[in-house]
């Protein structure tokens, strides 16, 4: 692109040069520019703009070849995840449920000890802004703000350069590198693109609130690790099975499984886009079409996207919609009377 500036009579050449990298939802481009001066002889000083590198792009990785054998490690670390998800989301529960019925079942002893507990609550302290912020948050909200918390900490580390090969290390999904278990969690919560980070927790919030209402906040928090892990086992599968060694990272696959639940759950529910509003269409259909373009994404070799995750994740969300709660939580009581009967043991 050429433009003439008129104080200096010299011509702006910007050469963008965008290497594509997969991110779960987004695609990076690394642009450079090169300011060039036409009048060599001139007095005017040009400052020349400064644009830091793509640590992605110039930091060197560690890289294996890529096989079968390889998923091994990763393949039990996310049957791992998942079943530890599911298992604390029932403890998280339990204990939940037995301290509600404590408080519920709780009666003062005498006319003296209501008093003394009335008085006592009066002395208190009224509790400060953020506890009564906090206080007046949906249970939706109360899910969300920790998640968001963690990606803008995980950004912010990003831009820390002394972090950066311990960034790409732990927070970027390599099925060739070095560390393959850890970064497939720790990549859920990883952003390098301010856009890439606002559209994925802007889609999160969106549909968090519907999710959370029919799961609750533990199940959705076991669904939402259980997902990021899973897509990230996904996105191994179909890199090692393709022989195409990357990087990625992002919230997009877990994020999928949310969408999915809620559009499979709520399918007649009337969604939008964000920039037309004025055109509406309904949940169980924009499911399917997103499906349907990372499906093409996958057989086609798209680079746009790490569609294999995405398909990783809505696979995952609407298996966990027919199949979970059916099966996981309608056995539930069993394993709650399991967990009683050893809290009994063990006091």
């Amino acid at each position: 692109m050429f433009f003439r500036n008129v104080r200096t009579m010299g011509e702006l050449t910007l050469n963008c040069k965008q290497e594509f990298i997969k991110l779960g939802s987004s695609t990076l481009g690394c642009g450079r520019l090169q300011l060039r001066n036409s009048f060599h002889n001139s007095r005017r000083s040009v400052r020349k703009p400064r644009l830091e590198p793509n640590p992605l792009e110039s930091h060197h990785y560690d890289s294996i070849p890529l096989n079968l054998k390889g998923l091994f490690k990763p393949f039990i670390f996310t049957v791992g995840v998942s079943t530890g998800s599911l298992v604390g989301c029932v403890i998280w529960e339990y204990e939940n449920l037995r301290a509600h019925a404590a408080t519920l079942l709780r009666k003062p002893g005498t006319w003296l000890n209501s008093q003394q507990k009335k008085f006592s609550a009066h002395l208190k302290s009224e509790p400060n802004q953020i506890t009564k912020w906090w206080n007046s948050l949906r249970p939706s909200d109360k899910v969300f703000y920790p998640i968001l918390a963690a990606n803008l900490l995980v950004f912010g580390a990003w831009r820390v350069k002394s972090l950066q090969p311990f960034m790409i290390k732990y927070f970027c999904s390599n099925p060739s590198g070095s560390a393959k278990c850890i970064p497939m969690v720790l990549s859920t919560f990883s952003h390098y693109s301010p856009l890439h980070l606002a559209a994925n927790m802007y889609v999160l919030y969106s549909f968090m609130p519907a999710a959370v209402a029919s799961l609750g906040k533990e199940q959705f928090v076991a669904m939402y690790l259980s997902a990021g892990v899973i897509s990230s086992f996904a996105s191994f599968f179909y890199k090692v099975v393709l022989n195409q060694p990357g990087l990625s990272l992002g919230a997009s696959g877990a994020i999928m499984s949310v969408l999915s639940f809620v559009c499979v759950q709520y399918p007649d529910t009337r969604l939008s886009i964000i920039f037309l509003p004025m055109y509406t269409f309904a949940a169980g259909m924009a499911i399917k079409v997103i499906m349907g373009v990372d499906l093409a994404g996958v057989i086609l070799g798209w680079k746009f996207f790490d569609h294999a995750a995405h398909l990783g994740g809505a696979l995952f969300g609407i298996s966990w919609c027919y199949w979970g709660g059916q099966h996981v939580w309608g056995n539930r009581d069993k394993f709650l009377q399991y967990y009683h009967s050893f809290r009994k043991d063990t006091r």
